[in-house]
């Protein structure tokens, strides 16, 4: 039986995002002392791994739902588990994409920068051209 810190040195984890998942459901509740102390299990250590690892690859929380219920039946098809992480990977690889495409422009914008006076700045130029500019569900973050 573990504490809920000793739960989280194990896995990385921090004591609120514990209990986080235990309020959303990813996490069961745990079974707990008669002085109200979380108690968990060697289950629930795998259980939080997983989270972990998943969301370490990216993965939304309610992506991990769904993986999570699938490895809770061990006869379910893979191919259910497969389409999860094949959407996962376009969205990695659109993610990729706006990357480079970013890292491009900021390469062209250092190389061509002359160095000279901010009014003659190619790279405050071209951060005022809003003709090229990504829309808000194209931003990196997004």
């Amino acid at each position: 039986m573990f504490t809920i810190g000793t739960l989280g040195k194990k896995t990385g984890t921090k004591v609120q995002t514990i209990r986080y998942y235990e309020q959303i459901g990813l996490m069961p509740e745990p079974g707990r002392t008669e002085g109200g102390q979380r108690r968990y299990r060697e289950t629930d250590l795998d259980r939080l791994s997983f989270i972990r690892h998943a969301r370490q690859l990216g993965f939304p929380l309610e992506a991990i739902r769904e993986l999570l219920d699938l490895s809770d039946d061990p006869n379910r098809p893979c191919h259910d588990a497969d389409a999860i992480a094949r959407r996962q990977l376009k969205q990695v690889e659109q993610r990729m994409a706006r990357l480079e495409a970013l890292r491009t422009e900021l390469k062209r914008m250092v190389h061509e920068c002359s160095g000279g006076k901010t009014s003659e700045c190619l790279v405050l130029e071209v951060l005022r051209d809003h003709s090229e500019c990504l829309t808000d569900h194209e931003e990196i973050g997004a």
